[in-house]
């Protein structure tokens, strides 16, 4: 497997799992959790493509089709989150999704409620019952985004309020989906500066 699983130097102050967007588990989301395990986290991102990278979006949605499958998709998660539960021991754990990875971060924060303390998510919604769920939220959306509608973000936010959970949603002023990659166009350094700062603060704030 080419999952990437990583340590920090010091003593761990919790566990993060990180869902990658539809293009693979890519240079950019590997960085990102060296960088999360540079601020004192045990980071696991599992590769759902199994090694395959797409760089274009017709790329991109041609390996989604390929590689996600709903029972083996939602199978390599779970496991994932065993190895990290296992490694992190009694720490907190938190999740992380891009895009398609927030869709499924949410998707396993309903499947398993009480496994996480903090859940932030990148561009990406999804419909569910959170009523049971653990979790704080914290959301960095685009402000010009055709892959997430402003009322899905607004639906989503009222669904985990409605359920009582503590809930912040950004929305970033002249941003594109995908803002936060650096390895993409669409790529905002101020925003992305902002977002990881709001990231670090939330995670930390819960460990």
């Amino acid at each position: 497997m080419s999952d990437h699983l990583v340590q920090p130097k010091s003593t761990p102050r919790g566990g993060i799992l990180v869902l990658h967007a539809w293009w693979g588990l890519n240079d950019f989301f590997k960085d990102f959790c060296n960088r999360l395990a540079n601020e004192g986290f045990i980071v696991l991102a599992p590769d759902l493509y199994d090694g395959e990278i797409a760089r274009t979006i017709p790329e991109a949605e041609k390996l989604r089709g390929k590689k996600m499958k709903r029972e083996k998709t939602s199978k390599q998660i779970l496991q994932s989150l065993k190895l990290l539960q296992a490694e992190s021991k009694d720490k907190p754990l938190g999740l992380i999704g891009f895009s398609l990875g927030a869709y499924w971060g949410l998707w396993l924060a309903e499947e398993k409620p009480k496994a996480f303390a903090m859940t932030v998510l990148f561009y990406g919604t999804r419909g569910g019952d959170y009523a049971k769920t653990s979790s704080a939220f914290l959301g960095h959306f685009a402000e010009t985004d055709e892959y997430v509608s402003d009322s899905g973000r607004r639906k989503l936010e009222k669904t985990l309020q409605a359920a009582g959970k503590e809930v912040s949603f950004h929305v970033y002023p002249s941003t594109h989906h995908w803002f936060f990659e650096n390895d993409r166009p669409e790529y905002n350094e101020q925003a992305a500066q902002l977002a990881w700062q709001r990231t670090i603060d939330f995670l930390k704030a819960r460990t």
